[in-house]
C-alpha cells in the first residue's frame, strides 16, 4: 500500500509537470496533507494501531524529509514537508484546514467540517480550539443507499419536491435544466439518469421531510401513498420514488435510516465539541472537503447535519485541507504557525465519551429532537411535529419507527 500511494503522488507530480510545461526533475519542494492512514502509509509506517482504541498515532509531529526517502521521482535535493497530524482520526487533512481557515483569529464561535466516511470537526475561536472525529459511515458519498452513487455524470444532484402533488424534479450531474424542463431527455440522453449522488441524497431526504412525506423521526408517512402514486408500499414500509425510469431510483426506510445514522454521528461530535466548549450556539460554520463543497447548506441544517445558524454565515470552504497545503508550500512561516495551532487543539475522543451516546439518539430526529433551530425556522417553514397517536403507519402493518 506504501508503495501504491508513493507510485500515486509519482504519477501526480508528472502530471503537474507536463501541464506547468516542466522537468519533474526540476521540483524542488512538496507539501503533504492527508489523513492518518494515509499520512502513515505514505511515511511507510504501519497504521495498524489506527485501527482500535485509543487510535495512537506512530508521530503527529510535522516532518521535513527528503523527497529522495519517501521514492519520490523529483529533484534530486528535493525536499518534503508534511503537515502535523492532530488525533488518531483528525490528520494532517484538518490541520491544513485549520491552516487555510484559522478560526484563531477571530472571537467569534467558528465550526470547521470536513464532511467524509469520517467527518473531522474543528470548534473554537482566539481562546479555545478543539477537534474530534466521527464515524459517519460512507452514507453521505451514496454508499449504502439503494439507489446511490458517487459524484459523476449522470447522478442527481439536485432534488425538489413539491408541497401539494409531492411531485419530484431533480438536475443531473452534467446538465443544468431541472427534469421538468423542455430539452432535458435529450441533454442527458448521453448519460442517462444513473443514480442519485450524496448531496442529492441529502435534497431528497431533506425535501422529503419539508413536504411530509418523513416524520420528525423518519418514518415514511404511507398515509400519504392515497394522495401520491410516488409512495408505494415496500414489504412493512414504503418507497418514494424520485425517477421512474430506468433504472427506477427510490428512497426507501432503509436509506432514510441510513442517513439518519450518518448525520446523527456528525451532530453529535459537533454536539461534543459545544459542550466541552461550554456554548449552545456558533456563530459561522464552514463546511469543507470534496463533499462539503457540492452540499446546500440550507438543506444540511434542515437535515440536522449542522447546528442553528444563521444561514448567511454558513458557507463551502471548498479543499481547505488543499489550501492549506499550498500556504504551507509558500510561506514557510506558515509551518511554524500550524505546528503551534496543533499543538494548542484540545482533541476529544468520541469513542470514549459517555454523552456521546445520548447526543446520538437526540440526534436522530430531523433536524433534531430536542433543539428549536429558531433561526433556519426564519428562512424554511419547518413541519408542525405530528404527535405520535397522530402519526399513522410507516407500512401496511401500522405505524412502526425507522429501522424497526
Amino acid at each position: 500500500m506504501t508503495q501504491a500511494v508513493r507510485g500515486a503522488l509519482n504519477a501526480l507530480a508528472a502530471d503537474v509537470a507536463r501541464e506547468a510545461n516542466i522537468e519533474v526533475t526540476d521540483i524542488l519542494e512538496l507539501t503533504v496533507v492527508g489523513n492518518p492512514i494515509m499520512h502513515h502509509l505514505l511515511l511507510g509506517i504501519d497504521p495498524t494501531e489506527l485501527g482500535g482504541a485509543p487510535f495512537a498515532l506512530a508521530t503527529d509531529s510535522a516532518l521535513g524529509l527528503h523527497a529522495s526517502e519517501l521514492e519520490l521521482a523529483l529533484h534530486p535535493g528535493a525536499r518534503v514537508y508534511t503537515l502535523p497530524c492532530i488525533a488518531g482520526h483528525v490528520g494532517a487533512d484538518t490541520a491544513g484546514m485549520l491552516l487555510s481557515e484559522r478560526p484563531d483569529l477571530s472571537e467569534k464561535m467558528t465550526l470547521l467540517v470536513d464532511v467524509g466516511t469520517n467527518a473531522e470537526i474543528v470548534l473554537g475561536n482566539d481562546k479555545r480550539l478543539l477537534a474530534c472525529s466521527s464515524p459517519t459511515g460512507p452514507a453521505f458519498e451514496g454508499a449504502q443507499i439503494s439507489s446511490g452513487q458517487r459524484a459523476a455524470p449522470g447522478a442527481i444532484e439536485r432534488v425538489r419536491i413539491d408541497r401539494d402533488s409531492l411531485e419530484t424534479k431533480f438536475r443531473v450531474i452534467g446538465s443544468n435544466l431541472w427534469s421538468d424542463q423542455p430539452g432535458f431527455d435529450e441533454a442527458v440522453a448521453a448519460t442517462g439518469v444513473t443514480g442519485i449522488c450524496g448531496s442529492g441524497i441529502i435534497e431528497v431526504i431533506a425535501e422529503m421531510y419539508l413536504a411530509g412525506i418523513i416524520t420528525q423521526d423518519g418514518v415514511i408517512d404511507g398515509a400519504l401513498a392515497s394522495r401520491s402514486d410516488r409512495i408505494v408500499p415496500d414489504g412493512r414500509t414504503y418507497v418514494y420514488i424520485v425517477h421512474r425510469g430506468t433504472p427506477a431510483l427510490t428512497v426507501t426506510q432503509n436509506d432514510v435510516r441510513a442517513i439518519q445514522l450518518a448525520k446523527a454521528a456528525l451532530r453529535a461530535g459537533v454536539a461534543l465539541l459545544m459542550e466541552h466548549m461550554g456554548t449552545d450556539h456558533v456563530d459561522r460554520i464552514r463546511l469543507a472537503g470534496a463533499f462539503g463543497s457540492h452540499i446546500d447548506v440550507k438543506y444540511a441544517m434542515v437535515l440536522g447535519m449542522i447546528p442553528d445558524c444563521d444561514l448567511f454565515n454558513v458557507s463551502s470552504a471548498g479543499n481547505a485541507a488543499g489550501t492549506g497545503a499550498r500556504i504551507a508550500l509558500l510561506d514557510s512561516d506558515s509551518r511554524k504557525t500550524i505546528e503551534r495551532l496543533v499543538r494548542q487543539v484540545e482533541k476529544i475522543e468520541t469513542a470514549i465519551e459517555p454523552k456521546f451516546q445520548a447526543h446520538f439518539v437526540a440526534a436522530m430526529g430531523i433536524p433534531h429532537s430536542t433543539e428549536p433551530y429558531t433561526q433556519l425556522r426564519k428562512v424554511v417553514t419547518l413541519p408542525a411535529v405530528k404527535p405520535p397517536a397522530a402519526r399513522s403507519g410507516a407500512g401496511p402493518r401500522g405505524r412502526r419507527r425507522a429501522g424497526s
